[in-house]
Parts: C-alpha cells; structure tokens; sequence
C-alpha cells in the first residue's frame, strides 16, 4: 500500500481556509443562539485533513479540522473523500468525535442524499464547502442546494484550470473532455459564449477573468436560484494570476453581509501583502 502524504499548498489557499474558518465561526456563532435550530457543515473535498505549506514546509490546519474546532460547536459535520487512503488517513485525525462522519466517495452522488437530510421541516440549516478538484463538480449539486434554501455555499472556481483547458486554449480545438467537464460544472455550454472561433475554427478568449465570474454569479442566481451571491474573492498565486473565484451563494441576507465583509478584508490584505 502507498504511502498517503498531505497535500502541497500555496500562499492562496491559506487565505481561502481563512477565509471559510472565519464565516464558519460567525455562521456557527448565530445558529447557537437559536436553540430551535439545527447547524451542519458540510466538506465535500476534504482530503487528508491538513496540509503542507509549500514555501516552508509548515503544517497547515485543513477545513475539515478547523471546522472541528469551531466554538460554539457544529452539531453535525460531513466530510467526504474519494481517494480510500486520504479517507483512512482523515478518520484517523477526527478521531473519536461523535459529531463527524467521513464519507468515502463521488461528493457529487453522495451530496444528493446528503442535502435533503438539511430540511427546512425538521430545522436544519447547512454551510456547505464545496473545493473541488479541477472541474469535477456537478452543477446539478449546486442546483439542488439552491432549491432548498437552507444551505449556504462556498465554491471554489477553478478558473486557471478553466482557462488552461478550454476558455483561452487558443491554437488548437477544445478537448472534448475538458469541454465536458466544463459543461458539467458550468450546467449547461453556455460558457462556449466566453470564446469565438477565428477563421480556421479555433478558440480564442473574449473577455477577461471577471467576465466569467460575472456569469457564473449570475448562473447561481437566476438558475440555481441563491438570493445572494456576492463578488467572489480572487484568490492569486505568487505572481498575481487569479488561479480560483471563491464564491458564496445564499438564501440569507445576513450570511451574505458577513461574507461580504470577510472578502473585503481579504482583498485589503491581498493589496497590502
């Protein structure tokens, strides 16, 4: 059996994690005091549990961990993983905690049993991280979590992956599969409008990277149906490229202040780092 090793990350996704542990504090901070009802956390990627800063080799506390370490407390919280060995190797560092389950398998299946369990009849309200890798996210699981209206949403658009295999991959034709998996999470191939053919039939990029998470937001807002989609945080590598949009989808008014106010913040420390 192959040794299983914590996954590399950059300074971006530090921010990201900082980021979701601090609406999780404040979403969890609310829901505790409401004592007629029940909060849920929900990771849909959530590897081994933690990471390895790449520049200095530093231990860095994951989402599922962190959201473990939430005071007030999550009721309940759902971790998934695909890959056997992270899986094994995630339920090791939960430990006992009897609030946890690890899920071992497609988020994509699993989060459409898991979501309706979040009801609006029996008082579950859900924030649900949805950090994907590349583009293997399913927009019906978006579509889902807007028509309930009790979860709230984190997504992580992997907008380099996106430009790196279809909207600017200029000089030769689309992979077939990349366009696929593209359709998959964007819903539908709407997103072919982001590109036009030159005079031999190959793409080019109309657009910049803001015009895509324009669309996308509003996507989430007229198709998925979320009340409030704030602009996503651009979340960027070393050298100023935008490699995500983190995105926040929700039916609630004051969810969405707060995760306003937290990209804010990020943003003034991104132009301050």
């Amino acid at each position: 059996m192959s040794r299983v090793s914590d996954d590399n990350i950059a300074p971006h996704t530090i921010q990201k994690l900082n980021v979701l542990r601090k609406y999780c504090e404040a979403y969890s901070t609310i829901f505790a005091k409401q004592p007629t009802l029940h909060h849920r956390y929900i990771d849909a990627f959530a590897s081994t549990g933690q990471h390895v800063h790449r520049l200095n080799g530093e231990v860095v506390i994951g989402s599922p961990l962190n959201a473990l370490r939430v005071r007030p407390p999550f009721e309940k919280i759902d971790l998934i993983e695909l890959d056997p060995g992270k899986a094994r190797l995630l339920r090791s560092r939960v430990g006992s905690d009897p609030r946890v389950v690890v899920h071992e398998g497609d988020a994509n299946q699993l989060l459409r049993s898991l979501f309706p369990q979040v009801a609006y009849k029996h008082f579950w309200r859900g924030l649900c991280f949805l950090d994907p890798y590349g583009l293997n996210l399913d927009w019906e699981v978006l579509q889902l979590a807007g028509s309930m209206e009790t979860i709230e949403l984190f997504i992580n658009f992997p907008i380099m992956d996106a430009n790196r295999n279809t909207l600017r991959k200029s000089g030769v034709h689309l992979d077939d599969d990349a366009a696929n998996r593209l359709t998959r999470f964007w819903g539908d191939d709407s997103w072919s409008e982001l590109y036009s053919p030159d005079l031999f039939g190959n793409p080019f990029k109309v657009g910049k990277n803001s015009d895509v998470a324009k669309r996308f937001a509003k996507r989430l807002k007229d198709v998925a149906g979320f009340a409030h989609v704030p602009e996503p945080l651009a979340l960027r590598n070393t050298k100023g490229g935008t490699v995500f949009f983190l995105f926040f989808a929700s039916h609630n008014a004051t969810g969405a202040k707060i995760a306003r106010e937290i990209f804010a913040k990020a943003r003034k420390e991104q132009d301050h780092g």
